[in-house]
């Protein structure tokens, strides 16, 4: 009997598959239990509309992303700073101070942890900042760091 998964079943399917069972399986666990659904034309039709809509929006994600990236690529995000001797920081600029920095002067919400900082800044000047906005959409940020 051809079934399709509604929920990851454990050896036998993953949510969304089409995929062979006995009848028995099907009837007395799968079925039963709202699994899985039997393989009509109809629930068929509506897996693929529902592939499609899911396609679409992930295209609609990543062209947000893309604009995103555009819209930070042309900016400048300026943080002050106390400094030392040398243009050396008393302290650091973390992610975290890059996103509230965006928040409050761009009003960009950007996640922290999205934020690709390996190090917390540690210098004065211009520092470039990848981003990952999309698993497959990455920019920059310009982040400019100056004395208090």
């Amino acid at each position: 009997m051809k079934v399709i998964f509604q929920k990851d079943v454990n050896g036998k399917g993953k949510k969304g598959e089409v995929k062979n069972v006995s009848e028995g399986y099907a009837r007395n666990y799968l079925l039963k239990n709202n699994l899985a659904v039997e393989a009509t034309s109809g629930n068929l039709k509506a897996l693929e509309a529902k592939k499609n809509k899911e396609k679409n929006l992930e295209q609609e994600e990543i062209n947000e992303a893309e604009q995103l990236k555009e819209k930070l690529a042309n900016m400048e995000v300026e943080l002050k700073a106390k400094a030392g001797e040398k243009g050396r920081l008393f302290g650091s600029i973390t992610s975290k101070q890059i996103a509230e920095s965006l928040k409050k002067n761009h009003n960009i919400k950007l996640d922290k942890r999205k934020i690709e900082l390996d190090n917390p800044i540690r210098t004065m000047g211009y520092t470039n900042v990848p981003v990952k906005l999309h698993p497959e959409v990455t920019g920059t940020i310009k982040v400019h760091v100056t004395e208090q």
